[in-house]
């Protein structure tokens, strides 16, 4: 708890009172919130957390492909030509196949994946990763503390992916290996008109923030540079 605390404080000094709070999201027996019927996407309603209401996702309300994202199902059988013959999202539906077996995503043995603003959770036990929802000026100041000890051309990586893809399948992946990448994401275009026009998503796995959360204070979110995007952040300058 203490620690999620020190970082909500320093994260609000970083990025300033305007910036929305981080979310966490996670497998679980228990369901933060009531399972309710999901219009549409997912994304908006995960997107509404940062509201402070928590989101329940389960088989029974995740009826899209995002079914397949959340690890909830198996790919249904409509995925690769819809995403191909009809989004025009890859050339082929046997890309979109290979795409998404490259993915290795298992299918969760517990009934709910649960979105909670990260001011509402005590400990970190069985999150998968935490949620930014970012502007750029917020997105330059979390790469920059991402790339801060790791130098890897994968430290931060956007590649193609649905919304709900590029938030939880990443990062459940990324866990599996203990790796180190943060993800940006939401670049999909169905997604997009479900959140704010100027933001994107920023994920960095579990495993990562463990990492990260004792590098924030080194990095370049508390130098000259980004005090002054700080400030435009906050309105005080254009």
């Amino acid at each position: 708890m203490l620690m999620i605390q020190t970082f909500l404080l320093k994260y609000k000094e970083a990025f300033g009172d305007t910036a929305p709070l981080p979310i966490a999201f996670g497998y679980s027996d228990v369901p933060a919130a009531e399972v309710k019927k999901i219009p549409r996407c997912v994304i908006g309603s995960i997107r509404k957390v940062c509201n402070g209401e928590s989101l329940t996702l389960s088989k029974e309300n995740v009826l899209c492909g995002g079914s397949l994202y959340t690890a909830f199902a198996p790919m249904q059988e409509r995925i690769p030509v819809f995403v191909s013959e009809t989004e025009h999202y890859k050339q082929t539906p046997q890309q979109v196949k290979e795409y998404i077996e490259d993915l290795d995503i298992r299918t969760t043995k517990k009934p709910y994946l649960n979105f909670t603003r990260m001011d509402r959770i005590s400990s970190l036990d069985g999150i998968e990763g935490i949620l930014f929802f970012a502007v750029p000026d917020i997105l330059s100041g979390l790469c920059s503390w991402a790339f801060y000890d790791n130098n890897d051309e994968n430290a931060v990586t956007a590649k193609f992916a649905s919304g709900c893809c590029s938030i939880v399948t990443f990062a459940a992946r990324e866990n599996r290996r203990n790796g180190r990448s943060c993800f940006i994401g939401l670049l999909d275009p169905s997604a997009r008109p479900l959140i704010p026009a100027n933001e994107l998503s920023f994920v960095i796995p579990t495993c990562r923030f463990r990492e990260m959360v004792h590098t924030m204070e080194n990095s370049a979110l508390f130098r000259k540079a980004y005090s002054i995007v700080r400030k435009r952040i906050g309105g005080e300058i254009a």
